[in-house]
Formats: C-alpha cells, sequence, structure tokens
C-alpha cells in the first residue's frame, strides 16, 4: 500500500468540497449558480493572488505556449464546464447529474492515457470499478417529482452535463504537465483568471451585469457564501491540482469521486437528512475501492 502526498490531496480535496456542498446549499437560497459560482471563483482568485504574493511573488518566465494551455484549461474547466454543469443540473435535476459526474473518472483516465501515457494497474481498475458503482449507489435516488421533465429535455439536459464532465476532464488534462513544469501557485491562479474572463465575457455578452450585482445586494446568508466559497474555491482548488501534481491524474479522479461519499455523510450529521442501506453500502464499496486504488 502506497498511499502519498498526491493521494492524501486528492482525498483530503473530496473532503473540503464535501463541506463546501453543504454551505452552498444554504448560500444557494440567496444567489443563482451562475452568481454564486461568478462570486466564489472571484473571491479565490482574490486569495490565491494574495498567497502568489507572499508566498511566489517572483513572476515565472512562462512560454507563450504554455500561458495560452493554462489559461485554455480554465477556460474549459472551469468557464464552461462549469457553466453547462450548472445548467444541467437545473434541468435535470441533482441526482440524475450527480450519477452523469461519474464519468469525469473514467474520462480523465482515458484522455490521461491517450495523452500523457498513464495507465491503471489491475487492482486500481477493480478499485475505479468499485468507488464508480459505491458514488451510483449513495447518489442514485428515484424521486417521483422528476417524472415531469419530458423526454427531450431530459436527453439534452443529461449531453449537457456529460459534455461538462468531458470539459472538465480536458481542462484537468491540459492542466497536469504545466503543474509539473511550471510553479505550482502561479499555474492554479493563473487557470482561475481564465475562468475568471470567460464568465466576464459571457456576463459582458448577456449584458446582465445590474442583475448580478442586484442578486449580490440581496444575499441572507453572507457567511455560509463566504465560508463555502473559500472552502469550495480557494481551498479545494489548491488540494484539487495538487493531488494531480503528486500523483498521476488517473489515480486522482478516481480518489475525487469520493466527495459524493463525504457529502451523504456531512448531510446526515448537519443536515439531518436520511440515509438508507444501499447508500451505507456505497460508502462502504467506495472505501473498500480507495484502498484498491492506491495500491502499489
Amino acid at each position: 500500500m502506497n498511499f502519498g502526498i498526491g493521494e492524501f490531496y486528492s482525498l483530503s480535496c473530496a473532503l473540503v468540497w464535501a463541506i463546501a456542498v453543504v454551505l452552498f446549499k444554504k448560500a444557494g437560497e440567496s444567489l443563482s449558480p451562475f452568481a454564486l459560482n461568478l462570486f466564489k471563483n472571484t473571491l479565490a482568485a482574490s486569495l490565491l493572488g494574495l498567497t502568489v504574493l507572499f508566498v511566489s511573488p517572483a513572476v515565472p518566465a512562462l512560454p507563450p505556449l504554455s500561458l495560452l494551455l493554462i489559461l485554455l484549461s480554465g477556460w474549459l474547466g472551469i468557464c464552461l464546464g462549469d457553466t453547462y454543469y450548472l445548467r444541467a443540473l437545473n434541468q435535470i435535476g441533482a441526482s440524475r447529474m450527480a450519477v452523469a459526474q461519474t464519468l469525469y473518472s473514467p474520462f480523465v483516465i482515458g484522455l490521461s492515457a491517450l495523452f500523457l501515457g498513464e495507465h491503471l494497474r489491475g487492482p486500481q481498475w477493480l478499485g475505479a470499478s468499485l468507488i464508480l458503482l459505491g458514488v451510483v449507489l449513495v447518489t442514485w435516488s428515484r424521486d417521483p417529482t422528476r417524472s415531469a421533465i419530458d423526454t427531450r429535455s431530459l436527453r439534452v439536459g443529461t449531453a449537457i452535463g456529460v459534455l461538462s464532465v468531458l470539459l472538465m476532464a480536458i481542462g484537468i488534462v491540459i492542466a497536469k504537465p504545466m503543474l509539473a513544469l511550471h510553479d505550482f501557485l502561479w499555474v492554479v491562479w493563473l487557470r482561475l483568471i481564465g475562468g475568471l474572463i470567460g464568465m466576464a465575457l459571457i456576463v459582458a455578452w448577456r449584458r446582465n451585469g445590474p442583475a448580478v450585482i442586484a442578486e449580490f445586494r440581496s444575499v441572507r446568508h453572507w457567511p455560509q457564501v463566504i465560508a463555502g466559497s473559500i472552502a469550495g474555491s480557494y481551498l479545494s482548488m489548491l488540494l484539487w491540482l495538487a493531488g494531480y501534481k503528486y500523483t498521476s491524474a488517473s489515480v486522482s479522479a478516481v480518489l475525487n469521486e469520493t466527495a459524493a461519499v463525504f457529502i451523504v455523510l456531512f448531510a446526515v450529521l448537519f443536515l439531518h437528512e436520511r440515509v438508507r442501506s444501499r447508500q451505507y453500502a456505497g460508502i462502504a464499496l467506495a472505501m473498500l475501492g480507495v484502498a484498491l486504488v492506491v495500491l502499489r
């Protein structure tokens, strides 16, 4: 068993993101998904900028191609990926989107094999399969209210959800070599900047800046919004990319899937939600899968 620093960062990212989701559940009562996403990424970019200033103030000599790839990674994963993700979430619901999101690690594994030359070993493939099965068991639910979704909207929403996960996977595979070649904090910060530039262009294109500002003025849960933003974008972004820096993209992507398990556990502890025996079985399978994935 080899539980290294990269695996630790990847699991820590899943844990921190689960905490952020619980906070965002309350924050979502005051802000639309796009406005919340814009705020959390803006706050994270500001905090990362300060972190860079104090920890790594020397501006790295980034080749133009590297800078372009880092910004492209942020544009694909943070701007387009997150935007399509939130659109699909509203269209098909959280349960279906949670299941669609399990395609993230297969996408990363496939892309990493094609472009980065990474491969999982036999026991790791078994572990990845157990984690995905566990996540499906944890997140799948039968909600009769979802029958109101017409077939066309369901198919379009599912396609958009799958596209969002694919864009996130492409973005992280593009960023992986940049993390190895250049200063870690600068890559993380510039990737966020790339995403924010894309979101700013969306606001300018839609000409809805005043409407977004009006949403911020009507927020009723600023403590949850700020705490969730710090945990969900600043801390989890650092841990997420650190995991990819210090272990293979394939292993990190699979371990990130355990966020769904942590979300269920925190929902029971802090939101007093009910957990069924199927979900407990899913948690057990996911934990067994984690042990197999970090096996060397």
